[in-house]
């Protein structure tokens, strides 16, 4: 009997999963999905900005700026962590499929609602349809897929997550319907309950812990996709920065062009550091390495820090354009160069997860960036944007030098089951 239903779970899962003969590039569903998140991006790059903004410097004004700046925080989590899910089941899921699809279109769905309330989240008007849409989101689909997957190995991992969601889920829902401290600890809770069970593998009693890794099954499709959003995150500053300086009453400004102009230059830089060389071969990285599952977690962590960071500098770069000679205020500071340091630090733990190397040169970027804090203080936020940009294109020019008349160097991945065995033990 356990045989047959086993045999009828893998023959409902044919017709569900990739084949090892699915191509690996992302699809127009997906794409169509990423269309969203940068929707997403936007909103809670424009809520940020709303919170951060203001003149003062006594300590409400001054505890209101950080109080937005940790809001963003962790708003972010759940918006990325949809996309990520998300992600993770069409590396499993054949995406051309009907199943996949609608997942993905009602996935997409439910982060609209989530983008489309962020900016209100805080003030007690969107918070519960932003919290409905995300443990909907996150629940229905994994047990749905459960379901549908039957006696594959598969669908225990998908009963496990949904399991876990809907531990987390009343805490959402009920940090969305209670007001202040009491909102932002029940959210934290829910957000390290969600990340930290994927961390330890979901574990469920009798069901078990741990993975079918997509890494694994589908390496060069998730790398893709992280790459991708890398995009979204770079293009949401473009975005960002280009609607401020069209609808500003200093539109054509000198000063206002310049802060224009080292928005851009900072984001092509973002751009050529992130691709030169990591970026481009991190699919053919993992597909190599003895442990590709172990190395793939790893590299989706680093790159929840690298787009954080993005996000961080047009929030940053946003507040440049409105206040380009203004005050800067400590909190916008830690935007406009942090932003850039934050990506540099992720962007030197992929480059050891590629490479086997630690990138000196990034992390002297972090220092240089942290250290220009302080003496920034007294001067306009231009100034910080311009720094930044300077620190990023001394990195650019060295990692053109030292690849001048070299072969492109081939992935040498941290692969041994030694190194990634912390990151798999839960």
């Amino acid at each position: 009997m356990r045989r047959a239903w086993r045999s009828r779970g893998q023959g409902q899962a044919a017709g569900l999963l990739r084949s090892p003969e699915s191509a690996q590039q992302a699809t127009y569903v997906e794409l169509f999905f990423d269309l969203v998140m940068v929707f997403a991006l936007n909103r809670l790059v424009a809520s940020a900005v709303t919170g951060l903004e203001g003149p003062g410097l006594d300590s409400s004004d001054m505890a209101r700026r950080w109080t937005a700046l940790g809001r963003t925080v962790l708003v972010f989590v759940p918006l990325f962590w949809m996309w990520t899910i998300t992600a993770y089941r069409t590396a499993r899921l054949d995406p051309r499929g009907p199943a996949a699809q609608w997942a993905i279109l009602t996935t997409g769905f439910a982060l609209l609602i989530m983008g489309a309330n962020v900016e209100h989240v805080f003030d007690g008007a969107g918070a519960l349809p932003f919290a409905l849409s995300y443990v909907l989101g996150q629940l229905s689909w994994s047990v749905i897929f459960a379901v549908m997957l039957g006696g594959h190995p598969l669908a225990r991992v998908y009963w496990r997550i949904a399991l876990w969601f809907a531990g987390s889920g009343p805490f959402w829902i009920l940090g969305a319907l209670v007001p202040g401290p009491a909102h932002l600890l029940l959210w934290i809770l829910a957000a390290v309950i969600d990340v930290g069970s994927a961390r330890l593998g979901w574990p469920v009693p009798r069901l078990g812990r741990g993975r079918t890794s997509a890494w694994t099954a589908a390496p060069h499709h998730l790398a893709d996709r992280y790459t991708q959003l890398v995009l979204i995150a770079l293009g949401e500053t473009f975005l960002a920065v280009g609607i401020i300086y069209s609808t500003g009453p200093d539109r054509g400004a000198g000063y206002a062009t310049t802060a224009l102009v080292t928005a851009f230059v900072t984001v092509v830089l973002l751009w050529r550091i992130y691709f030169h060389r990591a970026g481009l071969v991190l699919g053919e990285a993992v597909a190599a390495a003895r442990d590709p599952a172990g190395l793939g977690r790893f590299v989706a962590s680093v790159h929840a820090v690298i787009i954080f960071g993005i996000v961080i500098t047009a929030i940053g770069h946003e507040l440049v354009q409105i206040h380009t000679l203004g005050r800067a205020y400590p909190a916008w500071l830690v935007l406009v160069l942090g932003g850039p340091a934050c990506f540099l630090a992720g962007r030197a733990a992929l480059e050891h997860a590629v490479f086997s190397r630690v990138s000196v040169r990034r992390w002297i970027g972090v220092g240089a960036l942290l250290a220009a804090v302080l003496p920034l203080l007294t001067a306009p936020p231009l100034a910080a944007g311009i720094t930044a940009a300077l620190v990023l294109f001394g990195i650019a020019v060295v990692d053109t030098r030292r690849a001048a008349r070299r072969p492109p160097e081939p992935p040498h991945p941290a692969d041994s089951r030694a190194n990634w065995s912390w990151w798999r033990r839960g």
